[in-house]
């Protein structure tokens, strides 16, 4: 390839519009509960997780938000799903991936070291639980996950949390 056809396309690549990335991992107990944070810098509770930085593979991404976040060495099993997430005023589109991190076992559980100026509290929740803390649109996700995980096959689309078929 010569060097034209090189720079060509990193004019190309530039000219590409970008999207947020972000990785999730859902971890559970023994019960089948699902566990969430409570970040200390907004509202809502949400998944472990956090945005996939440059270079990094979202699955990277997952396993290093959970050691930042619960100081667990997790590593996901598998992607559950991809949620393609519309701008908001707020916010780029984004593209949200989902892991399953597996259950954990209670002396990890018992392990769990929140770092206090991001998160306040972590606790595992079934759905009802689940859709009480969580915004809508993680509700949605999470619901969505967990029926994606009961079904064989491949990670579920999703679009604002909404599986399309």
């Amino acid at each position: 390839m010569s060097s034209d056809s090189v720079a060509g396309l990193s004019e190309w690549d530039a000219s590409l519009p970008r999207k947020r990335m972000a990785a999730s991992v859902l971890l559970f107990d023994d019960l089948g509960r699902v566990l969430l944070v409570e970040p200390t810098y907004k509202p809502y509770w949400d998944l472990p997780g956090g945005a996939v930085e440059l270079g990094e593979s979202p699955l990277e991404a997952g396993r290093r938000e959970v050691k930042e976040e619960l100081g667990l060495d997790v590593v996901p099993r598998r992607l559950v799903a991809v949620d393609w997430v519309p701008p908001r005023p707020e916010r780029s589109e984004g593209l949200i991936t989902v892991f399953d991190g597996g259950v954990l076992a209670p002396e990890q559980a018992a392990g769990i070291a929140l770092p206090p100026e991001e998160l306040r509290s972590c606790a595992f929740v079934d759905l009802d639980g689940a859709r009480r803390l969580l915004s809508p649109l993680l509700a949605r996700r999470v619901e969505s996950c967990l029926a994606a995980l009961d079904v064989p096959g491949g990670p579920v689309y999703l679009e604002n949390g909404v599986p399309v078929s």
